[in-house]
Parts: structure tokens; sequence; C-alpha cells
């Protein structure tokens, strides 16, 4: 339901994502990991049209996002790293803006509103999102894209910001729209969140995908079958070869 032929972006001469190709299927939760810098970010505004890929094509529910962007955009919903939302507006007069550009059935969506908002304890929707903290803007945008029900969800660290309970509500929450269909495609910097919640997990290095599938598979392919998502991922890319030696200089 996601698919990506060779994605490609280059900025001048650095070569961003270097022909990247990947498949997530209806009901998954897919992680996409990486270190710093490694080109995750940049390859999920490709994937939901934020930036034009220099080479290579994007499906999204069966539709190629060159000739299809709205009606794909429609039907996503995208919880960006750094959610950049309009400062004079209220948190309500936000959700009435959301409500009004996807048409939405303003019943449905309010009742759905309400239980979010009791669900992440959202109660500050009479103040304007100048005054906002990180985490109340980051409740506040999973709010607008989980009350639409999109058939497709991009997460990029998604629970950044978020205190202990709104971020296990959260995790609950897309395990819950999962198992109803939905996709779910996110990045995470918290590699214990990933192991847990991920029926397959991406990695992602200078560009390029250097690993793909569940934990299992990928602890075959490391050759240690009870090694950890943190093991793994710090042998796959050679991020751990002088962890020792920096602490032994410290």
């Amino acid at each position: 339901m996601i698919v990506a032929k060779n994605l490609t972006k280059k900025f001048g001469e650095f070569l961003a994502v270097d022909h990247l190709n990947l498949a997530v299927r209806k009901g998954e939760i897919y992680g996409f990991l990486g270190p710093n810098g490694a080109g995750k970010t940049t390859t999920i505004k490709m994937l939901t049209g934020v930036l034009k890929p220099t080479e290579g094509s994007v499906e999204i529910l069966g539709m190629d996002l060159r000739t299809h962007e709205l009606e794909i955009k429609r039907r996503i919903g995208v919880v960006p790293e750094e959610p950049r939302l309009y400062p004079h507006l209220t948190g309500q007069e936000f959700l009435e803006f959301i409500i009004d550009l996807y048409d939405l059935d303003r019943h449905e969506a309010t009742k759905r509103v309400v239980e979010l908002c009791e669900a992440f304890k959202v109660d500050f929707l009479g103040k304007r999102i100048g005054e906002f903290s990180h985490g109340m803007k980051q409740k506040l945008i999973l709010v607008s894209v989980f009350m639409r029900k999109p058939e497709v969800i991009f997460l990029d660290e998604p629970t950044v910001g978020l205190d202990a309970k709104s971020a296990k509500i959260l995790k609950l929450l897309l395990r819950k729209y999962a198992s109803e269909g939905t996709i779910i495609f996110m990045t995470t910097h918290i590699l214990e969140i990933a192991e847990k919640m991920c029926d397959r997990i991406g990695i992602i290095n200078k560009g390029r995908l250097i690993a793909e599938g569940t934990m299992d598979e990928l602890r075959t392919l490391a050759k240690d079958e009870r090694a950890t998502l943190e093991d793994l991922f710090l042998q796959l890319t050679a991020e751990g070869e002088d962890i020792e030696e920096i602490i032994k200089e410290l």
C-alpha cells in the first residue's frame, strides 16, 4: 500500500536518499530507522509529497503520487517531527480549519475530537498555538490527524515531547489502528519503541536501505539470535564500533 521505487533525492551534489526501494503492507506498522542525517525525514517528505524526488516513484493506496497527489493527501495523515502550526489560531480554531479543509462530517469529527482530547488530556484548545509547548503542539497535531481516520499515517519521531502516559496511549492507539487495516509508517530514535511496536523494520544509513525485515529476520542477518534492536542497529550501521573507546577517553 506504500511502494517506493528507486526513490532518490539530491540537494546539489549531496545524495540524501539513494535509490531506495520499499513496500509497506496494509495493517502493518513499519519502523524506519537510521542515524541522524541518514535520510529518514527526507524520505518521509518524498513519500508524502512535501518534496519532489530527483528520481524514482511513489505509490500510495495504489495511486501514483505524481498524478494523484491531492487524492492521496486527502487519504493520508502526517505527524511531522516539528509541527508547523498557525501561532495566532487557537487550538479549537485549528481543528475547525482542518474539519473544513478536509470537508469532514462535523458531527462525527467533533465526537472524535472530544474522545481524543480526553485520551491525550488536551484541555488547552482555547489557548493560542503560539503559547503552546512542543508537547502541546504534538498532541494537537495527533488529534487533528487521528480525528480524520486516515488510511495511511506517517509519523516522524511521534513521541518526542509527549509525557509517558500520552506516549503509551499513542502506541496502543497505533496498534489498534493497524489491526483495523491502517498503514503506519514511523521513524523513531527510541529503539525500544520500534522493537516492541513494529511488525517490520527498515534501516537506512547514508541514504541507502541497508537492512529490512522482522526482528527475527534482522537477527538472522546479523547472525545473533538474541540481539536487541539496539545491538542490531549499532552493528548494521557500524555506529557501535568506537563506543568503548569513547567511554575510555571520557
